[in-house]
């Protein structure tokens, strides 16, 4: 059998806001992991369209697509396309499951929620020729699952093709989040058996990992046995966790000996108010600073997630959210406009209280406000978004962020972390056109290596989810930096052999 499976480019990344490096990160892991259920002799063609054009002449018996939410009228193209043509088509995904009766008329089936039980279930009744129009997910397990299809995955045309994921949703239960739409029904977090997970990681060339779950140390258990083993392993991986998980015992430590070198973090706001708006519990009365001190002083960077537009914010919540965000040195920044996501509680209430001013699922990219404001117009949301990542992304914050680390190594991995993935556009631009964006690779590797524990200068340790006051004046960095060479020979290339691999 035949069998093409696709993702469709987000609407994002052919907007003027497209950075080729964002969408050339991590490959589809999502259909590569449904690609474990069939068969050896099937003839499978995994396709990404944000590295590769998506060819549409073909004639699979069976096509297979995951649909995002800013992916979604893509999607339905693309399957309205090969239905034409009499292939059987399936859709499955976040939207899907959200929208279900909005994606229906597109394919011969949907899925709703995971895959992992009811894929196999579908590929039994489809060569049985009796499919169901849909399957929703019931059992939720990832015990005996088989091994990830990465023999599929073009590895050249990603940075980062040693992503992989050890479990699936999340504790929690915000109220902006998709993860109880797509969970509903089950169990909402659940955990691979460790030595499966330690398993796939042994299968992984090179050093770098990147875990994409939602809360790596969601499950302490699960977590704690998983950094147990990976210890020798001689890796460095980044993930995601929440301030809550940080502060508590010392399952971050065991994290940073396994070799966690950096960490994606959801501060989401500094208001009390706003978090019980979002249901984040788990941030309230949380000590942010703490936070960060107690990953600095591991050596571990920071991928600080802030969103704006919560209705307790006001005009000074960029300014605010950018000057915490350089004194307290962190590493890189995630902005976003809130967006109630279609199945969440958030929209559900916008809706009840009619403030959803679009329903074009294209503007559902975190960039454009698609509701009705309270504090702040629509204008002053969008104008300060854009204001707040290029101002925290200006050489001379990123060296002021730099500078607040104590040791010298950590002030450089900083300076060419952030720099790095803001700065030099036209390098990475060079790399992926060249196909050879794996070769970036051992740089990346370098950047992450340890940094020895020590004390952190973040301001004013102690104080609890206050807003930020004004900068430290600190001696900005100047100097030079030169456009990278074809052969790549810029100061990032040089930083490498100065951090070494240890």
């Amino acid at each position: 059998m035949k069998v093409k499976m696709i993702l469709p480019a987000l609407t994002e990344a052919e907007s003027p806001f497209w950075r080729p490096i964002k969408y050339s990160l991590f490959p589809p892991l999502g259909l590569a992991t449904l690609a474990a259920y069939l068969s050896p002799d099937d003839e499978i063609d995994l396709q990404d369209q944000h590295v590769e054009k998506v060819n549409l002449n073909d004639t699979p018996d069976l096509v297979v697509i995951q649909v995002y939410i800013t992916n979604a009228y893509r999607a339905y193209s693309f399957a309205d396309h090969y239905r034409s043509r009499g292939i059987y088509v399936v859709l499955g995904g976040l939207h899907v499951t959200s929208l279900p009766e909005e994606a229906a008329p597109h394919a011969d089936t949907i899925f709703l929620g995971p895959g992992e039980e009811t894929f196999p279930a579908f590929l039994k009744d489809f060569k049985a020729k009796r499919p169901k129009k849909q399957y929703a997910s019931a059992v939720r397990s990832l015990v005996n699952i088989p091994p990830i299809r990465r023999d599929l995955i073009k590895r050249h045309l990603y940075l980062v093709p040693n992503s992989i994921v050890v479990t699936r949703g999340c504790p929690h239960h915000c109220d902006f989040c998709y993860k109880d739409a797509f969970f509903e029904g089950g169990k909402t977090f659940y955990t691979q058996v460790v030595d499966d997970a330690l398993a796939e990681i042994d299968r992984l060339p090179g050093r770098h990992l990147y875990f994409l779950d939602d809360h790596l140390l969601g499950n302490a258990k699960f977590a704690s046995a998983l950094f147990e083993g990976m210890k020798g392993m001689n890796r460095v991986f980044q993930s995601a966790a929440t301030v809550d998980s940080i502060l508590r015992g010392d399952l971050i430590e065991k994290a940073a000996d396994a070799g966690m070198r950096s960490l994606f973090v959801g501060f989401e706001t500094f208001s009390p108010q706003n978090l019980k708006q979002s249901n984040k519990k788990q941030n309230l009365q949380k000590d942010y600073r703490k936070a960060v001190d107690r990953l600095h002083a591991l050596g571990i960077m920071i991928n600080g997630s802030f969103v704006f537009g919560l209705d307790d914010d006001d005009r000074d919540v960029f300014k605010r959210t950018v000057e915490w965000g350089v004194q307290n040195g962190i590493t890189t920044s995630t902005y976003h406009i809130l967006t109630p996501y279609p199945g969440t509680a958030l929209y559900a209430n916008m809706k009840r209280e009619d403030r959803i001013a679009s329903d074009n699922w294209d503007l559902y990219d975190t960039r454009h406000v698609v509701y009705k404001t309270k504090k702040l117009s629509a204008e002053e949301l969008e104008e300060g978004y854009h204001w707040a990542y290029k101002e925290f992304y200006t050489w001379s914050n990123i060296a002021s962020a730099s500078l607040t680390h104590d040791s010298a190594k950590h002030m450089l991995k900083h300076f060419l972390y952030s720099g790095g993935w803001k700065k030099f556009e036209p390098v990475w631009n060079f790399v992926i056109k060249s196909k050879n964006l794996g070769a970036m690779l051992p740089l990346l590797e370098s950047i992450l290596s340890k940094v020895k524990k020590s004390g952190a200068r973040s301001q004013e340790p102690g104080a609890r989810i206050q807003e930020p006051g004004a900068i430290r004046e600190r001696t900005e960095a100047t100097g030079e930096m030169r456009e990278a060479t074809p052969e790549v020979a810029s100061p990032l290339a040089r930083a490498g052999e100065i951090l070494s691999f240890k």
